[in-house]
């Protein structure tokens, strides 16, 4: 679930940095400078996918395990939701953008390229078989 609706990598600094588009929220984890810390920090992502500065940020020590961690994470990004505006929609966005269907056309019609291709792979069969018939013949 989280690679489908998220998009992580890593930020110049070496840090990971977990955007999700959906909520227009992204959450980073990074060393906080202390020995056995990490820097939690969330914000907004803006209209046009840039990042806006962290609007939270905490500090976890290192050996918290992931219950701990995920509880500070949920905080931090509960925080920067409470702090900011929901983001409008973009405009003209969709759930599902469809093209327009043209009138009179029913299913699917194989294009140029599509029936070459269908010509040749014929061509070929059909070469096969005479070139097996004149072989197997003589």
């Amino acid at each position: 679930m989280l690679w489908s609706r998220h998009t992580v990598y890593r930020d110049r600094a070496g840090g990971v940095v977990i955007r999700a588009e959906h909520v227009q929220r992204w959450i980073s984890l990074a060393s906080s400078g202390r020995r056995d810390e990490i820097l939690l920090r969330a914000g907004r992502i803006l209209d046009g996918g840039t990042t806006a500065p962290a609007r939270a940020e905490t500090v976890v020590p290192l050996g918290a395990g992931t219950g701990e961690l995920a509880t500070a994470c949920r905080r931090l990004l509960a925080e920067t939701a409470a702090a900011a505006p929901p983001a409008p929609a973009a405009p003209g966005r969709t759930e599902r953008s469809e093209k327009p269907k043209r009138p009179g056309r029913k299913g699917k019609r194989m294009s140029l390229a599509s029936w070459t291709v269908l010509a040749c792979v014929v061509g070929v069969v059909a070469l096969y078989a005479y070139s097996a018939a004149t072989t197997g013949a003589g």
